[in-house]
């Protein structure tokens, strides 16, 4: 047999994602293979894969030996065992492998733990790339590295930080708040952010104040209005929302008028109806381009302009990067490479002129401390950046609508200042003795720069809301008179701060050093999915239990949720990254202690007592205290006798800052809503009631107490028991209170016989189930498309629907989304809505798309992952039913 080595042998590359194995293929060729991990192949163990010889010792714990160096124990998953043995054939045919995972701390992790499952006997080269282009490609090939063990050891330690923050503190918070709490370093504190900012809406004091709006008409010339607002009265000036605290008290000196003066002082202007131009002002001024995407920004403005999730918009980039479009997504840097900038000078001055770019090409310096994780900016892939029309066929709408946006910051971020001028009119008039001054303001663009292709989106602002300044002034001259006409008083409130959406939190938890971008779409996602935050249209409001678990932490984990702490964790897991720290050195310090730091440990070993009522308690004013229960928050409200007290339910929609004394006091006193009786059965002759429970509105039949037996029941007969009423759920286009006594009749006789099927002499039953109406004919049951045919449905419509194929019209019927072949099967994967909800497919296997996730979170990567763990799984086993057997006693001899 020839050698291998002299015909040749194949250089075997893994990536991480199967997406980028196709495209990296193709531009390497027929001397690579290139395989993917498909992600992580192993992880810190779960306590049920812990051997038994270890579950009493420090690794029993924590799946790592904090005695021992903090040395973590590692298993494969099972979809990791088949990867592992899949590249161990292919890596005896290899010469050279090339480990080209992402390159960042997990991407470095990854393949670390890729030598240590596959432990080479050929050379191990580290092959990094930002995008996915044959340019780039081929230089990765050409210009690899070793592997950075510092990188590694900063992600295996920010891994056992988090399992020993997160298994020690979540125990705490599951035994005094409730199961299904946890705590983590960065989720918690994010968490913390959104109750301080409902804590300081709640305890916000709104002030009032009133201001004059007037429109102004030259008296000389064109008549072209414009509108005004009072600024001074005799000189002082005019309250504004900012000049208020959020006590509600003044800040300075200024003048608040009250309504009746307001009023007053507007029927003055009026009657004197000509105001005197007394100054113009006009400045000039420019603007500069914001830098190019980082992971934080990209996400800031995907939520502001595209009202998208973090994580969905951080999936549909992770999409666009694999496809080759656009730069890795995953980069603190705000940097741009030489050909980056010459390809969006080139585009600019193609697109808007030679005007549009400045002499020299913009730098921008990125604020990352770590560099061997400054990456280049996000940006278009390639040396000529192709533009949105250009690329419309390839990609979805999502990807189209973030392709552009990154496309275009990044052309406006080589693009020209914008230059401005803004003039500020003062307009004074006599009003019965005073002196009221009106400004007016308008901003003219005089060059438009690179506000031609972009300008950054805003966040939510508190304050006067003021579009004035985008008007446009006429020419005036100082001393010119002007008519005021259209005057209207106008009263205004302080607002609180406004809730943070999914953009200003991520802009809030960079600023602070919370986690890092890359993370913060997971953040985000983990305090939706424990109930922590739940959103009301884009605002992120906290829940009670978010309250619980805030305060439980504040009060007994003080350090590890403080905001200087956990950022001060992110600097020195930077430090280890960078190779200034070690990382045993640091671990013991954050676990056991120094002069600097408590110790983990040492806090959760002297917790002491913990008050799971007081944690779990919010006193609303003097009148109720808010507690969060098992089943939810309640109002406690103190009863007539002494030590009595009684629950009050709270609307689940309810926000916190809007449960105010008041609306607490008016909750308590709202009359208790009984069941209401709709009549008699015209069958039974008993009640019919229709009640609000916990599960939904339903109607009940009321069933009579079993009378008491004349004489005492025999020693040993069976008691007899009372009839269970009947039940049924309303319809969703049914009300508690307009439902009558007919259609509750109607409602109690489901499940109904529809008829007996003539062929096969079976009953078909319309029955409402678990997931919605449904026709039963023995074992084969076929969905309703409504509930109301479960009530009107006929013989013949139901053999109608029997006589199609099972699930026919959604076969039919087009996927929700459609993806490349599938890497093991070679079938094509779909996302389907399917009976029990949506679920990917390629043909063969399915997998259910699990509760939290939409079919817009499902990317080409994420699906084989899945279809890969079910197949791991294997098969569900078979329910087997026992025979029992009897063996019958030979009856005794006489």
């Amino acid at each position: 047999m020839a050698d291998r080595k002299a015909l040749g042998g194949k250089k075997l590359v893994i990536v991480e994602s199967p997406t980028k194995m196709r495209s990296i293929q193709g531009y390497l060729g027929d001397g690579y293979q290139v395989l993917s991990s498909v992600g992580h192949i192993r992880d810190l163990a779960d306590k049920k894969d812990i051997p038994a010889d270890l579950k009493k010792t420090s690794v029993g714990k924590y799946s790592i030996d904090i005695e021992n160096g903090f040395t973590p124990l590692y298993v494969e998953s099972e979809r990791g065992k088949k990867t592992v043995a899949e590249l161990k054939r292919a890596l005896k045919d290899a010469d050279e492998l090339l480990l080209a995972t992402d390159e960042d701390r997990e991407g470095e992790a990854i393949a670390w733990h890729l030598l240590q499952a596959l432990k080479p006997k050929v050379p191990v080269k580290r092959m990094v790339f930002h995008e996915i282009t044959k340019e780039a490609i081929q230089a990765a090939v050409e210009h690899t590295r070793d592997l950075d063990v510092a990188l590694v050891d900063a992600q295996e330690t920010r891994r056992i930080l988090d399992r020993l923050y997160g298994w020690d503190v979540s125990d705490v918070t599951r035994r005094k708040v409730g199961q299904g709490t946890s705590a983590g370093r960065v989720q918690s504190a994010a968490t913390r952010l959104v109750v301080d900012r409902e804590r300081e809406r709640m305890a916000f004091v709104s002030a009032s104040y009133w201001d004059i709006v007037a429109n102004a008409t030259p008296r000389d010339g064109a008549p072209q209005p414009f509108s005004t607002r009072l600024a001074r009265l005799d000189g002082a000036p005019l309250a504004r929302g900012t000049d208020f605290d959020d006590t509600g008290a003044l800040k300075k000196a200024v003048v608040v008028l009250s309504e009746d003066d307001a009023r007053a002082l507007g029927a003055a202007i009026e009657a004197a109806g000509i105001a005197t131009v007394a100054s113009i002002e006009a400045k000039p001024g420019t603007r500069s381009p914001k830098p190019p995407f980082t992971t934080s920004t990209m996400q800031q403005e995907a939520g502001r302009k595209l009202s998208m999730s973090a994580k969905h918009a951080m999936g549909v980039a992770q999409r666009l990067y694999e496809k080759g479009y656009i730069t890795y997504m995953r980069t603190d840097s705000i940097a741009l490479s030489a050909q980056a900038v010459a390809a969006a000078r080139a585009q600019a001055v193609a697109l808007y002129g030679d005007r549009a770019v400045p002499a020299s090409p913009r730098t921008y310096k990125s604020k990352s401390k770590n560099a061997q994780e400054a990456h280049e900016a996000i940006r278009p892939s390639g040396e000529e950046f192709r533009r949105p029309a250009d690329v419309a066929s390839g990609l979805d709408r999502d990807e189209q609508r973030l392709y552009e946006l990154i496309w275009k910051r990044t052309i406006a971020s080589q693009m020209s200042d914008a230059a401005y001028e803004t003039t500020t009119v003062v307009l004074e008039i006599d009003a019965d003795g005073r002196t009221a001054s009106f400004t007016a303001s308008g901003t003219v663009y005089t060059f438009k720069g690179f506000l031609e292709a972009y300008e950054e989106g805003r966040d939510e602002r508190r304050g006067d809301a003021d579009s004035s300044d985008d008007q446009s002034l006429p020419q005036l001259a100082v001393g010119q008179q002007v008519g005021l006409t259209e005057i209207e008083p106008k009263g205004h409130a302080t607002t609180p701060k406004p809730r943070y959406t999914e953009a200003s939190l991520v802009k809030a938890l960079e600023e602070k050093g919370i986690g890092r971008p890359s993370t913060f779409a997971s953040i985000i996602d983990v305090i939706l999915e424990r109930g922590y935050v739940t959103k009301r249209g884009q605002a992120l409001v906290p829940s009670w239990l978010a309250f619980s678990v805030v305060r439980l932490l504040e009060q007994h984990f003080t350090d590890l949720v403080d905001y200087d702490f956990t950022a001060a964790l992110e600097d020195d897991l930077d430090a280890i990254a960078r190779g200034e720290q070690q990382r045993v050195a640091w671990l013991n310090e954050f676990y056991f202690g120094s002069d600097r730091h408590v110790g983990l440990r040492n806090i959760v070993d002297n917790l002491g007592e913990i008050d799971a009522r007081a944690i779990n308690s919010t006193p609303i004013g003097d009148v109720a205290t808010l507690r969060f229960g098992r089943y939810g928050p309640y109002l406690d409200v103190p009863g007539e006798e002494e030590g009595s007290s009684r629950i009050v339910n709270v609307p689940p929609d309810l926000a916190p800052d809007e449960l105010t004394p008041e609306k607490a006091r008016e909750l308590i006193e709202a009359p208790v809503a009984g069941d209401r009786v709709l009549g008699v059965h015209p069958e039974t002759g008993r009640t019919i009631v229709v009640k609000d429970g916990r599960f939904g509105p339903y109607v009940q039949e009321l069933v009579p107490e079993p009378e008491e037996p004349a004489e005492p029941p025999k020693r040993g007969a069976k008691k007899a028991v009372a009839p269970k009423p009947r039940t049924a759920s309303l319809f969703t286009s049914m009300s508690v209170d307009t439902i009558d006594l007919d259609q509750a009749v109607r409602l109690l006789s489901l499940p109904r016989v529809v008829g007996v099927d003539p062929e096969t002499d079976t009953e078909i039953t319309a029955q409402n189930g678990r997931y919605g109406p449904y026709l039963k004919k023995g074992t084969d049951s076929r969905t309703l498309q409504s509930e109301q045919q479960l009530l009107d449905i006929t013989l013949e419509e139901a053999l109608a629907i029997y006589a199609q194929p099972k699930y026919g019209a959604r076969a039919a019927s087009s996927a929700l989304k459609e993806f490349d072949a599938d890497p093991v099967s070679g079938k094509p994967i779909k996302v389907k809505d399917g009976r029990f909800g949506p679920y990917v497919t390629d043909g063969t296997t399915n997998v259910t798309i699990p509760r939290g996730q939409t079919p817009d979170d499902i990317t080409f990567e994420i699906a084989v992952q899945m279809l890969a763990d079910k197949r791991a799984k294997g098969p569900a086993p078979k329910r087997t039913t026992t025979r029992r057997t009897t063996t019958r006693k030979t009856p005794a001899k006489k």
